[in-house]
């Protein structure tokens, strides 16, 4: 039967890795696979999904009004059945971008991998991060870690010269130039002036 699955964690944890990965053992096998991004992540290009291990894969871009059901409805219609689909940075995505991919599942039969953050550089949720968390059949939490050890459940925002933003736009593309992982005890030592990053 097939299920919408939520894959978060934070910066750096091989989400993206994970899901080139899993497109590729359905390819394998002779499967199709849609994989889809948000435009306007265009870190290693638009339309491209790609792991900081140097993997990469052609993607269809999304805009914010895109309608993602009748993407996959017409894409299904064309030529061999779809067995998955694979979605990359679900942060990005709109409330109703994730009812869209529901109805990919429930009604389309066609299961849905989606990863992404969970919450954003404040400790706030993202909102399509929320709707996932409230209505997708299945999670799985991708682990990384802080520089001390422990599991990193956080991120903090930098600027240009290694500082911690507080404020800021929810949405600001990046990599590790201006993200840190942290644990929830250095990132609130963080948020409250008492760790410093190493500039960037």
């Amino acid at each position: 039967m097939a299920k919408l699955y939520f894959n978060y964690s934070t910066m750096n944890a091989g989400k993206s890795t994970m899901l080139l990965q899993a497109s590729y053992n359905y390819q394998e096998r002779g499967m199709r696979t849609v994989l889809l991004i948000a435009a306007l992540d265009d870190r290693v290009g638009r339309g491209v999904i790609g792991s900081r291990i140097g993997l990469e894969a052609e993607a269809i871009p999304f805009e914010g009004d895109s309608d993602l059901y009748a993407l996959v409805r017409k894409l299904s219609s064309e030529g061999q059945a779809i067995s998955c689909v694979f979605v990359d940075e679900a942060h990005f995505m709109t409330r109703d971008h994730i009812w869209q991919l529901a109805r990919v599942v429930d009604r389309l039969g066609i299961p849905v991998m989606v990863y992404g953050l969970r919450t954003d550089f404040q400790g706030k949720l993202f909102p399509a991060s929320q709707e996932l968390l409230a209505i997708a059949d299945e999670m799985r939490e991708v682990r990384t870690i802080c520089h001390c050890g422990r599991k990193a459940t956080m991120v903090v925002r930098l600027d240009t010269k290694g500082k911690v933003l507080h404020e800021g736009a929810q949405i600001d593309v990046g990599g590790n130039e201006k993200y840190v992982s942290l644990c929830r005890r250095h990132w609130d030592d963080a948020m409250n002036g008492e760790w410093i990053a190493e500039p960037v």
